[in-house]
């Protein structure tokens, strides 16, 4: 992902904008979006996955907001440090995640590290990921205020007022009771699984 990532993008403003258009245009188009939103859903409430509605839904939320409605939105927030950092841990995890997948996939069970490695990674890529979101919607704010972009100013037909900048402020209010849950939710999977990990 990294590699085509810098590939894809080439420009005179050094490596995070480079990174940071494929990052949102993958996770940016309707196709992608809605099928990757309604699958994981769907998944869950069938049953088809273990991950529960509760913990998909943000995660995607979350990722969509990120690159969506901050980093093509706003392009002066492209070149910040934390970009780099939201990219790397996004990328290790979803590496990790799907080597984890894919063997077991193929071969019927995972290797203990590679399951080892899909469970305690989050430890320190989470807490990086989150940190690199909040840091990032912040960051942006004064853009958001400025813009008036996603907007809807009275008068108006439909009668209704949305500003952006406060609900970008809102979902900066949210991020830290659901990140704290999220990380709550993750801890008990790692748990579980380690457990069983030592049994065989």
């Amino acid at each position: 992902m990294v590699s085509s990532a810098i590939s894809c993008f080439e420009n005179s403003e050094g490596l995070r904008p480079r990174i940071c258009l494929p990052c949102y245009r993958k996770a940016s188009s309707s196709c992608s979006i809605y099928s990757r939103i309604g699958e994981q859903i769907l998944h869950g409430l069938l049953g088809l996955v273990r991950s529960p509605i509760t913990a998909t839904v943000p995660q995607i939320s979350s990722r969509l907001f990120v690159t969506w409605g901050v980093l093509w939105s706003f392009p002066e927030t492209r070149t910040h440090l934390l970009v780099s950092l939201l990219v790397i841990s996004w990328s290790i995890t979803e590496i990790i995640r799907y080597s984890f997948f894919g063997t077991k996939e193929a071969f019927g069970f995972a290797p203990s590290w590679i399951m080892w490695l899909r469970y305690s990674t989050f430890l320190f890529l989470y807490p990086i990921g989150i940190s690199s979101e909040v840091g990032l919607i912040y960051f942006a704010l004064p853009y958001i205020k400025e813009s008036g972009k996603y907007s809807m100013r009275m008068p108006n037909k439909l009668n209704f007022s949305l500003d952006s900048f406060y609900i970008a402020i809102l979902v900066l209010g949210i991020y830290f009771p659901g990140s704290s849950h999220m990380y709550t939710y993750m801890i008990g999977q790692r748990t579980r699984a380690l457990s069983k990990l030592k049994k065989v």
